[in-house]
């Protein structure tokens, strides 16, 4: 991990890490903060409809566009854009073709909101 005490001065480059995994909706640690995981995400195609019922939903689009829907309504990211899909709200994201996405959330926080459905989060 980066900027532990054998490498505290190590910066961390998005765009590199991004190169590093191929798959989608498999979010990628690239380093944590104040109990925090900072995670790179290549998404395609809708995820499922989720509910973190206890933590704040963070996405910062790096490359594409990215759309998150509710029940009663949607939002539209691009390049650049920020959302935070505040806790309690249920909520589905979906790419039309491949995103490129900054994701935070709070350390062991399944991305599904529920363990049992969740992809496993790794460390690059």
């Amino acid at each position: 991990m980066v900027n532990s005490p054998e490498r505290p001065y190590a910066a961390v480059n998005l765009a590199h890490k991004l190169t590093l995994f191929s798959e989608h909706w498999s979010p990628k640690i690239v380093s944590t903060y104040n109990q925090n995981d900072i995670m790179v995400v290549k998404a395609q195609g809708a995820f499922n409809w989720h509910v973190h019922p206890d933590t704040d939903d963070f996405f910062l689009v790096i490359k594409g566009r990215l759309t998150i829907l509710f029940r009663d309504g949607e939002v539209q990211l691009g390049a650049g854009d920020l959302y935070v899909v505040p806790k309690g709200v249920e909520h589905c994201p979906v790419a039309d073709e491949e995103v490129h996405l900054l994701v935070i959330e709070q350390s062991g926080t399944p991305n599904t909101g529920d363990i049992a459905t969740a992809t496993e989060k790794v460390i690059l």
